[in-house]
């Protein structure tokens, strides 16, 4: 046999031997294995669209959306509470926004006769009430629902020489719960149209306000939103026991300091 020949067959048999090999590890090749997970689904009830604050729901509110069973929110309505919540929701009253897409609780809804919507988003225990206000004693009609304030009443009295008016802060760091009827802050508008604003106090600070406006004029001066705690007292502030006392009064005599009374 010739040379030439006995190297063909040699380079053949080596090139037969490597395809062996190759395709005996690509069927050994383990194959990888699917596994079909099931999860379990629940139908929950959303918003179709965002609700506003105070704002009548209708049946087309709502709408079922498919939710993973092990991620639906607590108190959140399901299908299988019953197919008619959507109906028995509709006339509620949003007692706080609740954007589209959010799950529907029954405590963010207020229905017909259990209440209005601005008794729904009082704190247990604290009161609402109103004082008249202007563009001079609200900061240019620039606050909106939901900013804190201080209250100061000013008034007359009479010193050694004459009337004096006297300037003192009733309430430090309270929250605005509505601007006229507003109760909320409208997109886009720096202000809120009214003529009263409708501020959170506890039963003596309501009482404490109720006679200050029959002494002189009430004003609210604007705090910064770096002052916002959620329990209404400000963050640099300690807790006060008697929250209607105030540290002191300043008398004004001609644009003046003259003294500091204490304030019991």
């Amino acid at each position: 046999m010739k040379r030439a020949q006995i190297i063909g067959i040699a380079v053949a048999g080596v090139c037969g031997l490597a395809s062996f090999f190759l395709m005996k590890s690509i069927v050994n090749k383990p194959r990888e294995l699917q596994r079909e997970v099931h999860t379990s689904a629940a139908e929950v009830l959303v918003a179709r669209s965002d609700i506003s604050l105070g704002t009548v729901t209708t049946d087309g509110s709502f709408r079922w959306q498919v939710w993973p069973e092990d991620a639906v929110p607590a108190g959140a309505i399901t299908r299988r509470d019953g197919s008619n919540a959507a109906k028995d929701l509709a006339g509620g009253i949003a007692r706080a926004p609740i954007l589209a897409g959010e799950p529907i609780t029954r405590i963010k809804l207020v229905k017909a006769g259990e209440g209005g919507v601005l008794a729904s988003i009082l704190p247990q225990g604290m009161r609402a009430i109103s004082t008249k206000i202007t563009d001079d004693t609200a900061v240019g009609k620039m606050i909106l629902p939901n900013d804190h304030v201080d209250v100061i009443l000013t008034r007359r009295q009479k010193g050694k020489t004459g009337d004096e008016h006297v300037s003192e802060t009733l309430f430090r760091n309270v929250r605005v719960l509505a601007i006229g009827q507003q109760l909320e802050a409208k997109e886009g508008k720096k202000g809120a149209d009214g003529t009263t604003a409708t501020i959170e106090l506890d039963p003596m600070q309501a009482e404490s306000l109720a006679l200050a406006k029959t002494q002189g004029e009430i004003s609210l001066a604007l705090r910064s939103i770096a002052d916002f705690s959620r329990d209404g007292v400000g963050v640099n502030e300690p807790k006060r026991k008697d929250t209607a006392r105030t540290d002191g009064v300043k008398v004004i005599r001609y644009g003046t300091k003259s003294r500091v009374y204490g304030v019991n």
